[in-house]
């Protein structure tokens, strides 16, 4: 269906959010980041911080502060420019969690209980909390409240995206004209970049053991050793394959995504790691360096939080003043 909605942006509106549950990785610079920086100038790009996400599970509260504070000055050091991608911290906006519950009103107990995280840590039994039902609904308030047309999503958050349009069509439907029906934005192979150690898993901030896993600011020498640790096979040719030859398909596809270009060696196990390690090296060099210089002044950082907040608060603050408005709530 066609919504109309008031105060639409004038170029499309692009969401990116990131969990702080673990300090970023290659993955994500490839998958997320590097996207949302090259999309600056065609779009009007926010990056989301959702640290309330990160309450639906056991967590450190130092933790949760250190790692938003961190993703932030990591986002800063790859190139993300507040003054045209506002860096926002979830919780300093709170529309987020008012439009959360009128969305619970327009959501069913099924809708969120069926969502795979909620299914699978469910099932492992013990105590689950509440917030882990719900939480899909947050992620589609996240989705809504900025009139996102366009939501960058892996074949791991499909779901996510499908229910913030559900609800967004539903509410339209029943209450008038009111949310953006967002779509979702694939992602190029980078968000295929797979563990090293496992590569039939996706790289993540937190499975595993971190054996296969590359941090932005992980040391030169972790990185080297991940890499010369990374899983291949017996085959002997450096070929992509993912059936039969996952982990050197893997090593390929972060070599190609990083140069643009493909291993010069297509017999050497050993070459290609080392071309790898010399392409990640050359890559987050960089952004160490400017991380350090901007960890020494944390309050730029938080600086850059606030103004974030201030930029989209009155978008936030207008969608929620037309969903108040269109669901029955006086002024």
């Amino acid at each position: 269906m066609t919504t109309t909605v008031t105060a639409a942006p004038t170029r499309t509106r692009r969401l990116s959010g990131f969990q702080p549950t673990g300090r970023l990785h290659l993955g994500n610079l490839l998958g997320a980041l590097r996207p949302l920086i090259a999309a600056q100038g065609a779009a009007e790009s926010i990056a989301l911080i959702a640290d309330l996400h990160a309450m639906t599970v056991e967590h450190h509260p130092a933790a949760v502060r250190a790692f938003a504070l961190e993703q932030a000055t990591v986002m800063l050091a790859a190139g993300v420019d507040p003054q045209r991608t506002p860096i926002v911290l979830q919780s300093q906006v709170r529309e987020h969690t008012e439009l959360h519950y009128l969305l619970e009103c327009v959501a069913t107990h099924g809708e969120a209980a069926r969502m795979i995280q909620f299914k699978e840590k469910s099932a492992a039994g013990g105590q689950v909390r509440l917030s882990l039902l719900t939480y899909p609904v947050l992620m589609a308030a996240d989705i809504l409240l900025y009139d996102a047309a366009q939501v960058p999503v892996g074949e791991d958050q499909n779901q996510h995206l499908e229910l913030a349009r559900t609800l967004a069509v539903r509410f339209n439907t029943k209450y008038g004209a009111t949310f953006t029906v967002p779509e979702g934005v694939r992602p190029d192979s980078a968000a295929r970049i797979m563990d090293l150690a496992d590569p039939s898993a996706k790289m993540g901030k937190s499975n595993g053991s971190g054996a296969g896993r590359i941090g932005l600011l992980d040391p030169p020498e972790v990185i080297r050793r991940t890499i010369a640790r990374a899983a291949t096979d017996t085959v002997g040719v450096v070929r992509r394959d993912r059936e039969r030859q996952p982990g050197v398909t893997n090593l390929i596809g972060i070599l190609t995504e990083i140069t643009g270009r493909e291993p010069s060696d297509r017999t050497s196990y050993a070459a290609l790691k080392r071309e790898v390690n010399d392409a990640v090296q050359d890559l987050l060099a960089p952004i160490r360096a400017r991380h350090a210089e901007l960890s020494a002044n944390p309050d730029l950082v938080r600086g850059v939080l606030a103004a974030g907040a201030e930029k989209v608060r009155p978008i936030a603050a207008a969608t929620v003043g037309r969903a108040r408005a269109a669901i029955g709530l006086l002024d």
